[in-house]
Order: structure tokens, then C-alpha cells, then sequence
């Protein structure tokens, strides 16, 4: 069980995001940050709203079919030197959304529709938590009335993705395992405490408080024993297929074009204002062979203890379809 844990230990050595989000925005004001400390308890699940009339929907899905891609939105093969596999999401949270009409539209110059709730709580500023939406795949992650949004022709969906909740197939020693990572991929989160599968997990690296890009935790049952771990790594790859306007440095902040499942083709998505029914987004998510890492034995399985090494994490692409 010792060797377990020490293995385990070095499981999963970079897991954030490259690019550090700075953004302003036009048509959301971003929330007020908060000074006093987050009374919540652990993330909602479902997202809930009273707002009347047609709406624009958000929600979740988790493809490991969709076409693999590289950070310019390029299909992309794992190298021979590599394995990969597609992990199975279990939840997600998104920080930021925004709409762009063209391919020129610098980040926080488009439609701003959402951006998580905010703390200075831990000293600097952070997404907090405990009050975001980690939703699984199908159910709805936001929505927005349509008659707030400005009416135009919108070519392009950014979503800053900032929590990751999914399990993982590892092989230490000779035990096949199961393992659960909750990566929290955002520039900078609050965070007192989170679930794996229902066991709860609190940081116990200079405790609850603000926890850089990077920061994770895995959780893994062995002989009805619980293993937990935590960690701060770094890299992984962030997909933007537009060239004509670069993601900051530091963000999460993943590109895809509007895709029309009638015409299966992509197309961009109109608002006139007048629309009388819901329309629903559903972001697609690439997790073809996202988890990746150095090849030492051939199995598909991830062995640490093997001396492989992680490579890259990143979701391998978005498809904002309607």
C-alpha cells in the first residue's frame, strides 16, 4: 500500500492550461469582487433560472469520437513515442463565455454573456468555487434570456473552461485501477473543498485558499482503502482554430466555430430578436486520446511506476452546435 501511495504521488504531473485569461468585457459587466469569504458549501449541479421567454441554452458534451486537434485547430495524431486514452468526464465548469461576429474580434471585444462569480478572499482576485455549476454532460451549464443578447451574425464561441472532473485508467505495480482527477484549470479559484465521486477532498497545502492554474487532486480506492493526492502542474494544450485573434496568455479560453446539425456544416449562429422558441448550444468537447503520456510498455494502460511521464491533458477540441 506504501509503494501505492508514492506512486500515485507522481500520477498526473501537468494538468493546467497554458494561457492566463485577461479579459474585458462590453455587454456583461464583470460581477463586483467580494472581499469577505464564500459561506457556500460545494458546487451546484444544476443550473437553475427564473427568467421568462425564449432562451439561449447551454450544455455539455463529451465526445472521444470528435476529431482530435492540435493548439491551431489542426487534426492531430499521438506520436508514436506516446499513448494516449480518452478519459470519461464526470463533471465541468466553465468560467467565461463570449460570442464573436468576425475572426479579427480581440477577446472581451464580442458579446459577453457569461463570467463565475469572483472572491478577493484569498488576497488576489479568483473564481470562486463553491458557487459554480459543474455540470455533467447533457444538462445545462447557463442560459440567457435571447432578448439580452445584441442580434447579429455570430461566427465564433469561446468558452473558458474551469474545473475538470473525470476518471482515468492506471496501472501501478500489478493492480489495474480506476483513479478520479479534479483539475482546476481556471487563472486562480478559491477553494475549501470539492468531491470525488462523493468522498470529500479539502487541500491540505497551505490549506483552503486561492489555488493557482494548475492546481488538482486525485482520489483512488485500493483495497478498500482511499488514496488522496494532491498536486500544482502545469501544460497542456488549449485549442484555438481562429488565427486572426490570439487567446491571452495564462487562459483557458478554448475556440470553435458555430456548427448548423442541420446543414452539418459550420455556419454561424443568427440572433434577429424575434425568436419565439429556445435555442440550444451543445458544446461538444473533444476527449479523443486527450490524456497522454510517454510510452515505456505498449498496454494503453498509464504506468507511473513504469517511468512514464504525462504529456498533455488539454480537451482536443470545440464544436458549439445548434
Amino acid at each position: 500500500m506504501k509503494n501505492v501511495l508514492i506512486t500515485l504521488l507522481f500520477l498526473l504531473l501537468f494538468i493546467s492550461c497554458k494561457k492566463k485569461e485577461t479579459v474585458e468585457e462590453e455587454v456583461v459587466p464583470e460581477p463586483a469582487p467580494t472581499v469577505s469569504c464564500p459561506t457556500c458549501n460545494f458546487p451546484d449541479t444544476v443550473f437553475t433560472s427564473t427568467a421568462t421567454g425564449p432562451k439561449l441554452i447551454f450544455k455539455f458534451k463529451f465526445d472521444s469520437t470528435q476529431v482530435r486537434l492540435n493548439s491551431f485547430g489542426l487534426p492531430a495524431t499521438v506520436p508514436t513515442t506516446n499513448e494516449a486514452q480518452s478519459p470519461k468526464f464526470n463533471g465541468m465548469s466553465a468560467h467565461y463565455i463570449e460570442m464573436t461576429k468576425y475572426d479579427t474580434t480581440q477577446v472581451g471585444k464580442g458579446v459577453v454573456l457569461y463570467r463565475a462569480e469572483e472572491t478577493m478572499c484569498g488576497g488576489s482576485n479568483a473564481i470562486t468555487f463553491c458557487k459554480s455549476i459543474v455540470a455533467k454532460e447533457g444538462d445545462v451549464f447557463f442560459s440567457i434570456p435571447i432578448a439580452s443578447i445584441t442580434p447579429g451574425t455570430y461566427k465564433w464561441l469561446r468558452v473558458s473552461l474551469a474545473y475538470q472532473n473525470y476518471d482515468i485508467k492506471v496501472r501501478v505495480g500489478t493492480n489495474n485501477l480506476t483513479g478520479t482527477l479534479a483539475s482546476f484549470v481556471g487563472f486562480n479559484t478559491y477553494v475549501s473543498k470539492y468531491k470525488m465521486h462523493n468522498v470529500v477532498m479539502t487541500p491540505t497545502v497551505n490549506g483552503a485558499g486561492n489555488k493557482l492554474q494548475g492546481y488538482w487532486g486525485f482520489y483512488a480506492n485500493v483495497s478498500s482503502t482511499d488514496i488522496k493526492v494532491e498536486g500544482q502542474a502545469a501544460g497542456t494544450t488549449v485549442v484555438n482554430p481562429n488565427p486572426g485573434s490570439a487567446i491571452p496568455p495564462g487562459s483557458c479560453l478554448v475556440t470553435g466555430e458555430f456548427y448548423n446539425t442541420t446543414n452539418s456544416s459550420n455556419q454561424p449562429l443568427i440572433i434577429t430578436g424575434s425568436e419565439t422558441n429556445d435555442i440550444i448550444i451543445t458544446v461538444s468537447l473533444s476527449t479523443n486520446k486527450s490524456f497522454e503520456w510517454t510510452k515505456v510498455n505498449p498496454d494503453g494502460l498509464y504506468q507511473p511506476d513504469a517511468g512514464e511521464t504525462v504529456i498533455d491533458m488539454g480537451l482536443r477540441g470545440m464544436k458549439p452546435m445548434y
